[in-house]
C-alpha cells in the first residue's frame, strides 16, 4: 500500500506530505513546546513554514534530476519522518533556512559530475553555502563539500580553486551594502564569531542521547551498505554517495558544535540521510518485505514522537 502510493512521483504525494507538515509544525510550535506568538512573529512563522515547504520540492527536485534514487517520493517521505523522530528542528528557524541554502548548493555541488559548466556550479554552490552560514556560521564548513568535489572532478584547473573565494567577495560586498543601507554594519563581525556552543545537558538528556546516537549508527550502517551495492554500478555513483555522505558528517560536526536547547543543525543531515534511507528501500526486491520496511520507517518515529510528549 505505502510503496503503491510513494514509489512514484505523483501530485498526491506531495499533497499528502505537505499537509502533514502543515498541521504538524503548528502542532510542535503550539501544543507540543506551547509556544505565543504575536502578530508579527506569527506572520514571521508562516514566512518559515512557506520556505520549509518549498524545501520539499528542491528535495525531490535533486534527488530525480541528479538520479541519486528512483522516480518515486520516498525520499520526501523519509525527510518528513526524520522531522517526527526530532521534531525540535521545526522550532528552529535558522536551521530550517540554512538547509533551504546547503540544498541549494548540494544541487549545483552534484551536478558537477557531468563535468559541464564547473566554474559556475562551483560558483554557485559557495554562494549559496555562504548564504547558508548567515544563519549558521559554521555552515561555512559546507564549503570543504565544495573544495573535495573540485579535487574529484577537475582538480589540474588552478582557476576552479579561487571560485569559491570569489563568491565569498560576492556575498560580503551584497550583504555590507544591505547592512549599511538599514544601519546594522556590524552584523558580520558579531555573526561569525564560530564560537563553539556545546551543551553537555543537551546530549546527556535521555531523550536526546539515544535518538542521536542510534539514528549516526543507522546512517553510517546504511552507507556502508550503500557502497557494497555501489561496488559494480560504476565510479560516478560512489563519489555522489562519498560527497553525500561527507555532508552528513559535516552536519553532525555542526550539530556537536552548536546544539542548544535552541539551536538544532541536525536538521542539516535529514537530506544525506533520507537518500540513503531511499536507496536501502530501492534494492529491496520483494514487496512484501519492502511493505514492512516501510510500515516499522513509518510507525517507529510515531512511537518516538509521543514518547518525547509523555517525557516532555
Amino acid at each position: 500500500m505505502i510503496s503503491g502510493i510513494f514509489g512514484k512521483t505523483k501530485p498526491i504525494n506531495y499533497i499528502i506530505v505537505l499537509s502533514f507538515l502543515f498541521l504538524f509544525y503548528w502542532f510542535v510550535h503550539f501544543v507540543l513546546y506551547q509556544r505565543v506568538y504575536g502578530v508579527e512573529q506569527l506572520v514571521g512563522q508562516v514566512a518559515v513554514l512557506a520556505v520549509l515547504l518549498f524545501t520539499f520540492f528542491i528535495v525531490n527536485f535533486v534527488v530525480i534530476r541528479n538520479k541519486l534514487t528512483g522516480a518515486n517520493s520516498y525520499t520526501i517521505l523519509f525527510f518528513a519522518l526524520l522531522m517526527v523522530i526530532f521534531p525540535e528542528t521545526l522550532t528552529d528557524h535558522n536551521a530550517i533556512l540554512c538547509n533551504f541554502f546547503l540544498l541549494l548548493a548540494t544541487r549545483r555541488i552534484i551536478s558537477m559530475r557531468s563535468l559541464k559548466n564547473v566554474k559556475n556550479k562551483i560558483f554557485d554552490a559557495s554562494l549559496w553555502i555562504l548564504f547558508g552560514s548567515l544563519f549558521y556560521d559554521w555552515a561555512m564548513l559546507y564549503l570543504l563539500v565544495v573544495f573535495i568535489a573540485i579535487y574529484i572532478y577537475e582538480p589540474k584547473n588552478l582557476k576552479n580553486w579561487l571560485v569559491p573565494f570569489a563568491a565569498g567577495f560576492v556575498v560580503f560586498m551584497t550583504c555590507y551594502g544591505f547592512l549599511v543601507l538599514t544601519g546594522n554594519q556590524d552584523f558580520l563581525f558579531r555573526h561569525y564569531q564560530f564560537s563553539i556552543k556545546f551543551d553537555a545537558d543537551y546530549y546527556l538528556n535521555w531523550v536526546n542521547s539515544p535518538k542521536l546516537i542510534i539514528y549516526t549508527l543507522l546512517f553510517f550502517m546504511l552507507s556502508i551498505f550503500s557502497f557494497l551495492k555501489l561496488g559494480k554500478s560504476g565510479v560516478g555513483k560512489i563519489v555522489t554517495t562519498r560527497l553525500i555522505v561527507f555532508s552528513f558528517i559535516i552536519g553532525l560536526l555542526l550539530n556537536v558544535l552548536i546544539s542548544t536547547d535552541e539551536l538544532h543543525p541536525i536538521l542539516l543531515t535529514f537530506f544525506p540521510a533520507a537518500v540513503l534511507m531511499t536507496n536501502y528501500v530501492e534494492w529491496i526486491k520483494r514487496d512484501n518485505i519492502k511493505e514492512i520496511v516501510l510500515l516499522f520507517s513509518i510507525f517507529i518515529p510515531f512511537i518516538i514522537f509521543l514518547s518525547i510528549m509523555i517525557l516532555k
